[in-house]
């Protein structure tokens, strides 16, 4: 695994989702502004809608172009065995079943999936139960993190 190949496959599906949400929004507003949608009479409101969907659209626009911004910004480093585990790090866990998973954890794009010779990588940020336990964390610790409570144990086995 490649941590700069798994940045910039990161930073191209950010661009990616930017472009398709932004043509969203623009349609969006345009359909809430259109001279069809103005309402007839109190009970007309499908123009309100189409100006509460092109908000929302407008709001995830600014969104991912937040996230894009911090993941160009993000300055890779090599994993520093004394600091342990930091933002940009990509690793492998695996689980008690030993599945193994991979995670990059960014500065933000929470959730993203990005596919690197045929392996997903998931971007997980500290602020995630399981980012935030993940820092500072070495090789072959353990982390343990509670979700709806249930207790969830993970290995850490590569970091990269």
């Amino acid at each position: 695994m490649n941590k700069h190949a798994v940045h910039t496959l990161i930073l191209e599906k950010l661009k990616v989702d930017l472009d398709i949400v932004q043509r969203a929004a623009q349609t969006a507003y345009e359909a809430a502004t259109h001279e069809e949608n103005k309402a007839e009479n109190k009970y007309d409101t499908l123009g309100l809608e189409a100006s509460y969907l092109a908000t929302g659209q407008a709001r995830r626009v600014e969104e991912i172009r937040q996230a894009l911004v911090l993941c160009q910004n993000l300055i890779l480093r090599p994993y520093d065995e004394q600091q342990g585990i930091q933002v940009g790090a990509l690793l492998g866990l695996a689980d008690d079943n030993g599945n193994q998973q991979w995670l990059f954890l960014g500065p933000d794009a929470a959730g993203l999936k990005v596919y690197l010779v045929g392996q997903l990588i998931t971007v997980i940020t500290p602020r995630s139960p399981l980012g935030k336990s993940l820092l500072g964390k070495f090789e072959g610790d353990e982390v343990e993190i509670n979700v709806a409570g249930t207790r969830q144990q993970f290995a850490v086995t590569e970091v990269k």
